[in-house]
């Protein structure tokens, strides 16, 4: 015996915009408080290097110096953080959020040409700026090639500079 089912093409849209409603609902519940403070997200980053040392320039504006967490640990560099959000604003007046609230975590290998000992953080209008100073055998050095003919059985003369003092 075959069964007729009935096709009604606007019955998938229907499930689909639920699910969408679902979703947008369990995204902005009324627990506001905790949607807005629980989230993670990862500050931007800008990485720089010279012969001297690697920079890295991490933007995180609206966080204290006290919730700023720099780690060296293994060539690895783990640096973690959390913006609070302001409870001077009751969260119910908000119209809009789009500023990011919680903590985050950023890790960045290093370079083992990196003299982990001597990392430096400081935080200024926003930014957190880490430098890591390079060991000085991975600096670069120059090479002097004397010129001439060689002989058989003698060995070439190469010397070897060092990075100079003057920087």
């Amino acid at each position: 015996m075959t069964v007729l089912t009935r096709w009604e093409p606007f019955r998938e849209f229907a499930t689909l915009q639920d699910r969408m409603n679902r979703l947008f609902r369990e995204s902005f519940n009324e627990g506001r408080d905790e949607s807005l403070t629980t989230s993670s997200f990862a500050p931007a980053v800008d990485v720089y290097e010279d012969e001297h040392k690697v920079t890295l320039k991490i933007e995180v504006p609206g966080i204290e110096e006290k919730d700023i967490d720099v780690r060296v640990e293994n060539n690895t560099l783990t640096v973690h953080g959390e913006r609070k959000i302001e409870k001077e604003e009751k969260e119910e007046n908000y119209r809009r959020v789009e500023r990011q609230y919680g903590s985050f975590t950023r890790t960045f290998t290093l370079p083992t040409t990196v003299e982990t000992e001597h990392v430096s953080a400081n935080y200024d209008k926003g930014v957190l700026k880490i430098t890591l100073p390079k060991k000085a055998e991975a600096k670069p050095k120059q090479i002097k090639v004397s010129v001439g003919s060689e002989k058989p059985g003698s060995e070439k003369h190469i010397e070897a500079k060092g990075p100079s003092k003057a920087a």
